[in-house]
């Protein structure tokens, strides 16, 4: 929908983590689009679905539509290794309401992306089909290595300036991107990076919901040290940064928890993208939600009853990367792949 000829969507694939990156860097440049043209990102994660609409502004973008819904594409795929139906017909509600959007818009290019969930059902591919027949939305399922990248690319520009590498990290339904980055260069240039297997969804159904004191502080530890195993392989690479280490986060765990930490009655964009908050103040506004009942979050504002359950899972992954990277302060962005795909369509990169 929207990307030209019609096409088929691609096949599985997979990624690894792998010590050193040695690609190009992204170009800098801008292809001469004309500013009346509109192009799309479409981020389908395994908790959220999420597209942008926008049009070229001078270096940048200005956004013209947008739509998020909460999906839960992954729900119960730790058990089955599949995707459920209820799960497919939420999502594909949500992909038909993107695709009016991109009709009606009239995007001249798009490009939409399947991540974790996508990438380790068994019927993944089947999904992918079914959505292109039904929806006309070719998603692309795309390696953990892209997705990071991806995220980089439109959430680094968030970065505290400073000299030695800088670490960003993505906390999604399916897993949690890490990407140690020398961002002395225009476009940050990967030195690093690790994909681990546990993200709010996943990382919820493993350990069991963490509901009251007791109960939820043997679920909260139990989390933790998942997380901190699958880490291990990238800590073991890590050395003792030089100057002041920096720290970026974008996904849907630490804007809430900057929400919270800020007191705000609803959630609020505009105050919370670019936001600089202090390590401990994150870890503990974390702290507080993980001894929290079911009931007392679903009251929080920012959390409600849509996050309730999932956010404690946010909580640890976020506790357990600042174990690791010993950063003062937490840049938050609520930017992320569908600002670096569109970075790359405006560019000139149709992949």
């Amino acid at each position: 929908m929207g990307d030209g000829p019609a096409r088929m969507p691609r096949g599985r694939s997979s990624g690894s983590a792998r010590p050193i990156v040695k690609t190009p860097p992204e170009r800098p440049g801008r292809a001469r689009w004309p500013e009346s043209r509109h192009f799309a990102a479409l981020d389908l994660g395994t908790n959220n679905c999420r597209l942008l609409i926008a049009r070229p502004q001078g270096a940048g973008f200005t956004v013209i539509d947008a739509f998020s819904r909460i999906v839960r594409l992954g729900e119960g795929l730790a058990t089955t290794g599949m995707l459920s139906d209820a799960a497919i017909e939420r999502t594909i509600a949500a992909l038909r309401i993107c695709a009016e959007k991109l009709k009606r818009r009239n995007v001249a290019l798009a490009r939409s992306v399947a991540t974790e969930a996508c990438r380790q059902a068994s019927n993944g591919s089947a999904f992918i089909e079914r959505v292109y027949h039904e929806t006309g939305i070719a998603l692309d399922i795309i390696t953990a290595e892209e997705e990071a990248r991806l995220a980089v690319l439109g959430c680094h520009a968030l970065l505290e300036p400073g000299d030695g590498p800088a670490l960003v990290f993505d906390i999604g339904g399916g897993s949690t991107e890490l990407v140690l980055v020398d961002s002395r260069a225009e476009v940050p240039r990967i030195l690093d990076w690790h994909s681990a297997p546990w993200g709010v969804v996943s990382l919820t159904e493993a350990a069991g919901l963490a509901d009251g004191a007791e109960r939820g502080a043997a679920v909260y530890a139990d989390m933790r040290a998942r997380v901190a195993e699958s880490f291990a392989p990238f800590v073991a690479r890590l050395r003792t940064p030089k100057g002041t280490p920096r720290l970026l986060g974008t996904s849907g765990t630490v804007t809430t928890l900057a929400s919270v930490h800020l007191g705000l009655p609803a959630y609020d964009r505009s105050v919370v993208d670019g936001l600089i908050v202090p390590a401990q103040s994150m870890r503990a506004v974390s702290q507080r939600i993980a001894e929290m009942s079911m009931a007392e979050r679903s009251q929080v504002p920012c959390i409600g009853s849509e996050r309730a359950d999932l956010v404690v899972a946010g909580c640890a992954i976020l506790e357990t990367i600042l174990d690791l990277w010993p950063a003062e302060r937490i840049g938050i962005a609520d930017r992320g792949i569908r600002e670096g795909i569109l970075r790359r369509l405006m560019n000139g990169d149709r992949l």
